[in-house]
C-alpha cells in the first residue's frame, strides 16, 4: 500500500509520552482521509512497505508514486535529556557542483556491510570541563567519517541556532523579525509539507540570509527505510527546494534524531552532511509551554563552544526569549554561525 504523509496530530500526542519513536520502525499514524482542501503536497515519496526494510542492495528503479493528500500538522520531538559567526552571506547556493563532488567521494558505493541498527540520538546529561555534552562528542567520534556531527568541535566560541520546521504555529515571523533585528543568521530544517504550505516564509528565510536544511519529505525514521526510500526522502525535497527556490541544500537533520550507520552513510553519499544537536529542551508542546524566565536560564547555562541549538519554531516561549538569549550570548563573547 502507499503510505500517505504522516503529519498527523495524534503523532505529537504519542511522541510527548515517548519523545523518540521506537527505533527501527517508521512512525505509524492513522490513514489520512480524502479531502477537498485546496492545499495539497505533490512531492514524490517512496512506496513504503509494512514489512522490514533494509539497505543491503542497490536500489531498483524508482516506482515512487506522487502523493496528493493533505498533510495535517505535527512536529518532531527530540529527547530532552538523552538526548556567533559574524553576519554572513547566505550559504544556500543554486550550484550543484559541491553536492555532486561529495556524492562521488568515499561514502558512495555498497552499504551492505554497514550496521543498520536504529539508534535514537540525545545529547545526554554528562558534560566535560568545557560544558560540552559528552553524548554529542561521542557521536562525532563515532560518526564523523560519515560526514555527520552533533557539535562543532574546534570552531571556537560559536553557537549555531537551528530551528526545526515541522508546521507553522504563527511564531516563525516573530523569530525572523528578532534575527533580523539582531543581525544574526540561523538555520531552518524544513520538511516537505512545510515547504509546500509556507513558501512565503521559506522565501523570506532565504532572502534574509538564513540557511535552509532538509528534514526529509515525510519525516520517516531513516533507518527503517530501504536505500531507495532513504534516497527519495532526501533527494525528493532537495529537488523540490532547488526547483522552487533556487537553493541547493547540503545539510540534513534525520527525523526524531534516529539514525543508523547505514543511513548516515547513505545520507553522506548523496552529498549531505548530517547535523544533529548539542542542546535541546522541552519546547515543543504548544499546550504546555515552558516558563520563559527559566527557559532563558536553561539556554544560557548550557552554552558551550561549538554548540548546535535545536529549537522549535512552534514554541511561543522560544519566540519571546530569543532576543534576550542572543544579547546574553553576545555579551559572553559568543558569535552566531550557520557553518557546518
Amino acid at each position: 500500500m502507499s503510505f500517505k504523509l504522516r503529519f498527523v496530530s495524534l503523532m505529537a500526542a504519542i511522541a510527548l509520552a515517548a519523545p523518540l519513536t521506537a527505533c527501527g520502525k517508521a512512525p505509524s499514524a492513522p490513514e489520512i482521509g480524502d479531502t477537498d482542501a485546496s492545499e495539497k503536497i505533490t512531492l514524490a515519496t517512496p512506496e513504503a512497505s509494512e514489512s522490514s526494510r533494509d539497505m543491503t542492495s542497490p536500489a531498483p528503479e524508482s516506482t515512487a508514486p506522487v502523493i496528493t493528500t493533505e498533510a495535517p500538522e505535527t512536529e518532531d520531538i527530540p529527547d530532552e535529556t538523552t538526548g556567533v559567526d559574524d553576519v554572513v552571506e547566505p550559504l544556500n547556493r543554486a550550484d550543484s557542483e559541491s553536492v555532486e563532488v561529495m556524492a562521488e567521494a568515499d561514502l558512495s558505493g555498497d552499504f551492505s556491510d554497514l550496521d543498520g541498527e536504529c539508534r535514537g540520538y540525545g545529547q545526554g546529561v554528562r558534560f566535560d570541563e568545557m560544558n560540552r555534552p559528552k553524548g554529542a562528542l561521542e557521536f562525532n567520534e563515532e560518526n564523523s567519517r560519515y560526514n555527520a556531527e552533533a557539535i562543532r568541535e574546534d570552531s571556537g566560541k560559536t553557537i549555531n541556532l537551528t530551528f526545526d520546521q515541522g508546521y507553522e504555529n504563527g511564531f516563525t515571523g516573530k523569530i525572523l523579525d528578532t534575527l533580523k533585528e539582531k543581525g544574526v543568521k540561523a538555520t531552518f530544517f524544513i520538511v516537505g509539507d512545510y515547504a509546500e504550505r509556507q513558501p512565503e516564509l521559506v522565501q523570506r528565510m532565504i532572502d534574509e540570509g538564513h540557511r535552509i536544511g532538509s528534514h526529509s519529505v515525510n519525516h520517516y525514521s531513516m533507518p527503517s527505510l530501504s536505500y531507495e526510500e532513504c534516497r527519495d526522502e532526501i533527494m525528493g525535497l532537495h529537488e523540490y527546494i532547488r526547483d522552487n527556490f533556487g537553493v541547493e541544500m547540503d545539510i540534513f537533520r534525520p527525523p526524531m534524531g534516529e539514525y543508523s550507520e547505514r543511513s548516515l552513510a547513505v545520507t553522506g553519499s548523496l552529498g549531505y552532511k548530517t547535523v544533529l544537536w548539542s542542546f535541546a529542551y522541552a519546547d515543543w508542546d504548544t499546550k504546555n509551554q515552558p516558563d520563559p524566565a527559566s527557559s532563558l536560564e536553561k539556554l544560557k547555562e548550557r552554552a558551550h563552544d561549538g554548540a548546535i541549538y535545536l529549537l522549535h519554531s512552534v514554541s511561543e516561549t522560544n519566540a519571546s526569549i530569543l532576543g534576550d538569549f542572543i544579547d546574553e550570548m553576545q555579551k559572553e563573547g559568543y558569535e552566531f554561525s550557520t557553518e557546518f
